[in-house]
């Protein structure tokens, strides 16, 4: 962030952003709340950020911290005239569990491929409650929670949503924490059939990312 709001970062040779999982800005003031102004209110940080998003050659994804940031800064359905929300969880209390989740049939760079499976991945988390204000079909869902009880769903969100996309299947948000979850031995549970995986299907998200870029920048 130093280096964007100097100036001396512009993002013009980067075409994937990782927006981090973690407590920026001690979030004091709501969770990225801090983290989005960064951006808001530098105006370098701000046009290497709108220059990025209007390339049609980047990627990003945001977990968890990161998804309430892209979230934040609109940055998944801009042309929404209802804005998505994180609040906070249902049981209003950090939520921190190994969980199931379902991958719709999406249309998403990372997770478009992973449709159709029910996978663990861990949450850890205060204020993932997804609020999403327009009909679910408008929303590019790419994961759900497999039940929409309380613990299944964790925070309480619409629609059991875990993470949403822009409808160009670029740009990924989602407060589960796949980076936590690529090797079987991170793993709260996992098919003993499987048990000598070097890697987890969650990694299958990071080679499509890899592969699109790669075709892009021949």
């Amino acid at each position: 962030m130093t280096d964007l709001i100097s100036g001396r970062e512009t993002l013009e040779e980067v075409n994937m952003i990782v927006f981090c999982g973690g407590f920026s800005n001690s979030d004091v003031l709501g969770s990225a709340k801090g983290w989005a102004g960064a951006f808001l209110y530098n105006p370098k940080a701000k046009q290497a950020l709108d220059k990025f998003y209007a390339r049609e050659d980047t990627l990003s994804l945001g977990i968890c911290n990161g998804c309430q940031l892209m979230v934040e800064l609109n940055l998944i359905n801009p042309e929404h005239k209802h804005r998505s929300r994180l609040t906070h969880n249902d049981s209003h209390k950090f939520e921190s569990s190994f969980l199931g989740l379902n991958i719709p049939e999406n249309k998403s760079i990372m997770l478009g491929s992973l449709s159709g499976n029910k996978l663990g991945i861990w949450v850890a988390h205060g204020e993932g409650k997804f609020m999403l204000p327009e009909p679910e079909d408008r929303y590019n869902i790419v994961a759900k929670y497999n039940y929409a009880q309380y613990p299944g769903n964790p925070n309480g969100s619409n629609y059991n949503v875990a993470g949403i996309c822009s409808n160009d299947g670029r740009h990924l948000a989602m407060m589960p924490h796949l980076e936590r979850s690529v090797f079987p031995w991170q793993q709260a549970w996992y098919p003993l059939d499987r048990r000598n995986d070097e890697v987890t299907p969650w990694i299958e998200a990071f080679v499509n990312a890899r592969k699109w870029v790669e075709e892009r920048i021949k």
